[in-house]
């Protein structure tokens, strides 16, 4: 229903601007602004574009007038009035429009629309004024405020020249938005003010800067706001979490884990909140990082720890010997089972065979083939572990098929398909095994799968696979 009334919305929009843009027909283009909100009088987009388009026609017969007064010719045009250019036909929509639309992020719109034209100086501040006034009690209305003193020059008669000047100068809008903030959030102690503070910190801590003191600054500002906030636990997770990922990115450590660590004591159930403090122990080398993942394991679900299981596994092949590794890889399959422990067979074979060859991978594989489930890779990477070998054993080969035919023989189309290729193509194949493997797939694959294996089969025969 409510995409129904933006395409229809979406009509008188595009009708109008066909009026004033095509037809130069301002009234045209009002009378339909007037006739869409009869239909729609609760239709925001409407309000924004009528506004606009009033203070368009507004700034259009300026830029006449100032044309005829150049050219000094007699003007009796009614629409020269002082009330119009002063864009007064724009200011009643406003007054209009926010008395049925309600909330602070619809009045930010118009004032946004309104200060994209330069003769609204009066209309703009009164829109300003409205809005500190009506809206006190909103985040949004605090946001706009402090964001705001980014934009006002400096009083100085003259502009700072040189790149410290200019940075010390940034730094003083800053401060002057962070002491609005700090104010937003004595006024307004909430979850949503605090985000609102944080976000544009974080914002101006990742822009870009050479500035040593600018960098420094921001670090500073950023790190006591978050502090605050956290004290008083208003902030939710993901912003612990992208402030752990600006810290980092910019090597920022020692507050990296300071944040993280504030994070897993205040949401001990997240594992995205334990994986993002790890990889901080990680990157700074910590001597506890062992213990660390032990510690985490307390306090989460098991059904949410594959991904802590795999970091450390990995962390513990670059950095622990390999019967340390394999520990933590067989503590993980006595503690992750089902569905997520597939992707953990998966990576111990692979470790296995990366770090101790072959060898290592068949005894891993002996040690896991009866413990379902598993993944069709899980038997084609020992396949292909076993192809790469110098003396590769046709009998291996069988036993790997044979076992992944166990588990995906009735769905899986490709390894039946495989497995006949197998025996035609290896020197130690016996092609003569083929037609009871076609047999058996036959009995085994059913539906669409068995259908597809009819046709690749057949493709294969006429050499067209």
């Amino acid at each position: 229903m409510k995409s129904d009334v933006f395409s229809l919305t979406a009509l008188w929009i595009m009708a109008a601007k066909w009026e004033m843009e095509d037809r130069l027909s301002s009234e045209s283009a009002r009378q339909l602004f007037l006739r869409a909100l009869r239909f729609h009088p609760e239709c925001p987009k409407l309000y924004q574009e009528y506004f606009r388009m009033e203070l368009m026609h507004a700034e259009k017969l300026r830029k006449e007038k100032e044309e005829f007064e150049k050219a000094s010719m007699d003007m009796e045009n009614p629409d020269y009035s002082e009330e119009i250019l002063k864009g007064e036909l724009a200011r009643i929509i406003y007054k209009n429009s926010v008395s049925i639309i309600k909330g602070a992020e619809f009045h930010v719109s118009l004032l946004s629309i309104a200060q994209l034209f330069d003769f609204a100086k009066d209309l703009q501040k009164e829109i300003y004024d409205d809005l500190q006034h009506l809206h006190t009690d909103d985040p949004l209305t605090w946001d706009y405020v402090a964001r705001r003193e980014l934009e006002i020059e400096s009083q100085t008669e003259e502009q700072p020249t040189t790149k410290q000047a200019k940075a010390v100068e940034v730094g003083r809008k800053e401060e002057r938005c962070c002491a609005v903030y700090e104010e937003a959030v004595k006024t307004l102690p909430t979850e949503a003010m605090w985000k609102c503070y944080i976000t544009f910190c974080l914002e101006r801590f990742t822009k870009k800067t050479n500035s040593g003191f600018l960098r420094g600054k921001r670090l500073e500002r950023t790190m006591t706001a978050f502090r605050k906030a956290h004290e008083l636990k208003l902030l939710p997770e993901f912003q612990y979490e992208q402030l752990i990922k600006s810290l980092l990115s910019h090597n920022f450590l020692k507050e990296a884990l300071e944040v993280a660590v504030a994070g897993t004591e205040l949401f001990r159930d997240s594992g995205t909140m334990w994986q993002m403090k790890l990889q901080v122990l990680i990157d700074s080398k910590s001597p506890d990082i062992a213990m660390q993942f032990e510690e985490s394991f307390v306090h989460l679900k098991p059904q949410v720890c594959l991904s802590l299981w795999i970091s450390w596994a990995e962390w513990s092949e670059g950095a622990k010997s390999q019967e340390d590794t394999e520990a933590v890889f067989k503590k993980a399959l006595l503690a992750v089972i089902g569905a997520d422990s597939v992707t953990l067979k998966d990576k111990y074979l692979d470790w296995a065979y990366r770090n101790g060859g072959y060898k290592k991978a068949r005894a891993v594989f002996k040690s896991l083939q009866e413990s379902r489930p598993f993944s069709v890779d899980f038997f084609r990477k020992m396949i292909q572990f076993e192809k790469e070998q110098e003396s590769c054993n046709m009998t291996n080969i069988r036993e790997y098929y044979e076992r992944a035919l166990r588990e995906f023989g009735s769905a899986d189309s490709d390894l039946w398909m495989d497995y006949i290729k197998e025996e035609l193509n290896h020197p130690l194949g016996r092609p003569e095994n083929c037609g009871q493997i076609y047999w058996r797939a036959m009995k085994m694959l059913q539906g669409e799968s068995a259908e597809a294996f009819v046709a690749k089969h057949a493709m294969h025969q006429t050499g067209h696979l």
